[in-house]
């Protein structure tokens, strides 16, 4: 019991580092590993795992949402015989890294992620949460429309029902922030083709 204790202890003081890049916000959890447990034996099998991430920007501590990012996919998939990653963020600006460490893969799946600063005042606090769920590729069928995914099917069906025996589902959030006190980061950071 005092381990279990010592590892939730841990999860739970588990911190955002935010930067910005002069356009976008981006966000680092570095004591924070998702290519673990039922995902990775997933992979390990020969399995595709996806994963959905969310960012969100609030303008106070009680929860104001001042902007959302759309929903990201991160499509994972394990090459037996290199035992490296390859990760694909699949869309418009279709990103994807090859043959990597877990580790790699985990740093360059959250450098790709971003949102817009546009709007949010220098001066001022703002909250940040993050939000990220693996899931099985047939679960994510039902709400992929011809367009693509749907906000309000996957906030829906996804990111409100609880999570199966094993995948990974945590969300940080962390805050104030202000625009001016953050880390610059070079803009387009972490991009790879």
């Amino acid at each position: 019991m005092a381990g279990l204790g010592i590892g939730v202890s841990r999860l739970r003081a588990a911190t955002l580092a935010v930067s910005f890049d002069g356009d976008n916000l981006r966000v680092a959890a570095p004591d924070q590993h998702f290519l673990v447990g039922k995902p990775l034996e997933r992979l390990k099998d020969a399995a595709t795992v996806t994963f959905l991430s969310q960012l969100t920007v609030f303008s106070d501590a009680q929860g104001t949402v001042l902007k959302r990012s759309p929903i990201e996919r991160l499509v994972v998939s394990y090459d037996l015989w290199q035992e490296k990653f390859s990760v694909t963020i699949p869309g418009g600006g279709k990103r994807s890294i090859f043959n990597v460490s877990a580790q790699q893969a985990e740093s360059w799946c959250l450098e790709n992620l971003a949102i817009s600063a546009l709007g949010l005042p220098t001066d001022r606090p703002f909250w940040l949460r993050f939000d990220l769920r693996s899931n099985y590729r047939r679960d994510i069928g039902s709400v992929v429309g011809d367009n693509g995914l749907t906000l309000s099917g996957l906030m829906i069906d996804l990111f409100s029902r609880k999570p199966g025996a094993g995948d990974i589902s945590w969300t940080r959030r962390d805050g104030p922030f202000r625009l001016l006190e953050l880390p610059r980061t070079p803009s387009g950071r972490g991009r790879i083709g």
